[in-house]
């Protein structure tokens, strides 16, 4: 899952990075208003985490413009103004959520968490499709009541896939979400992480549409 982080206070951002990472989530960063409306009106997150005491731009200004641009990724507000009509204008502008400062990571964690699933319309913390589960809190897998060991690669894949299992994701698409800027995008790496998930999982879990990309074939089984 992309995540993006717009904090100025690098100690925050390392945090942030710190905190997301471990719960499986891809995390970029920027630290102005002006880079941050650019990337959120021109690529594709699964959620923004977004400080409003930004340079350039305030964040408020930022979240006004991506929602008025029809832009509707989920939103976690970070900021140090306390007041309530603060809080309200921030939701008003389109946040989803709202953390005051200091806040604890992992509140911060279960907060991103529950927008991403959210988001894909899905409410609960368990992940699943017919005898395949995928617990967000734990970060484990189940298939057939049995437990499946992931590499953190493999459980992100999963976990894609599992939020938009009612459609066939494209390949382009996923390596937009489960690599980073600076690693290395090639269809045949995200084949081979496919084909060690199948090896691992079994027949019968994910699926292939020739032309078009990845999808859950467990739909229907029966748990």
């Amino acid at each position: 899952m992309r995540v993006l982080a717009v904090e100025d206070d690098p100690r925050i951002a390392a945090d942030l990075g710190a905190a997301l990472g471990a719960a499986g989530l891809r995390v970029e960063f920027c630290t102005d208003g002006d880079t941050a409306w650019f990337l959120g009106d021109t690529e594709e997150y699964d959620l923004v985490v977004l400080d409003l005491g930004l340079p350039r731009l305030d964040g408020l200004t930022v979240l006004k413009r991506w929602r008025a641009n029809g832009r509707e990724m989920p939103v976690l507000v970070l900021t140090a103004r306390g007041t309530w009509t603060e809080r309200v204008e921030g939701i008003d502008a389109g946040a989803d959520d709202y953390l005051p400062k200091p806040f604890r990571m992992e509140e911060l964690v279960a907060r991103a968490r529950a927008l991403i699933r959210r988001s894909a319309g899905r409410g609960s913390a368990v992940l699943r499709a017919g005898s395949l589960a995928l617990d967000t809190n734990r970060m484990s897998v189940m298939r057939q009541n049995r437990p499946v060991q992931t590499t953190a690669l493999e459980y992100r894949l999963l976990v894609y896939l599992l939020l938009n299992r009612d459609r066939v994701v494209p390949p382009t698409e996923l390596l937009d979400h489960l690599y980073g800027d600076n690693e290395l995008r090639e269809v045949n790496a995200l084949e081979a992480v496919v084909a060690r998930l199948r090896r691992k999982l079994g027949p019968g879990v994910i699926g292939t549409r020739r032309g078009f990309g990845y999808f859950l074939e467990t739909a229907g089984d029966a748990l």
